[in-house]
């Protein structure tokens, strides 16, 4: 995802893709394992979110219409330097890979991606932030 916070016992993970359908796809998968997603589909929004919550951990896609997902890193990067980020992306680019990584992403995963390996990333950026 991703945004963590704890509320009531459970994570909730913040996830950014201009697709409905990964949104909806990646919300029903965490729910499915007790976390809670906030979901955004709008770059600006997700960064406005940033400033008063300060997410834990957030997934980010690479390729969306207004704003790619490093340049979302790169500002997330100021506003919140201890969130955890994942960069998932359906075009596997390995200068974009080697830039997100360098820049700090947690980790770098490929649509479609195994859930699993999902769920790992996603503990593992949960765990190393606690």
């Amino acid at each position: 995802m991703s945004f963590a916070v704890r509320t009531s016992n459970a994570f909730v993970i913040c996830l950014l893709d201009d697709d409905p359908s990964v949104l909806k796809g990646l919300g029903r998968l965490f729910s499915s394992v007790g976390l809670h997603a906030e979901t955004f589909s709008d770059p600006k929004k997700f960064l406005d979110y940033v400033r008063v919550h300060r997410p834990t951990v957030a997934l980010v896609d690479v390729c969306m219409p207004q704003m790619s997902g490093l340049e979302v890193q790169s500002r997330l990067r100021e506003l919140s330097p201890s969130t955890r980020i994942i960069i998932f992306t359906g075009k596997d680019d390995p200068l974009v890979r080697c830039t997100a990584l360098n820049a700090g992403a947690s980790a770098f995963i490929n649509k479609p991606f195994d859930d699993e390996e999902l769920l790992t990333a996603v503990r593992l950026a949960l765990a190393s932030a606690t």
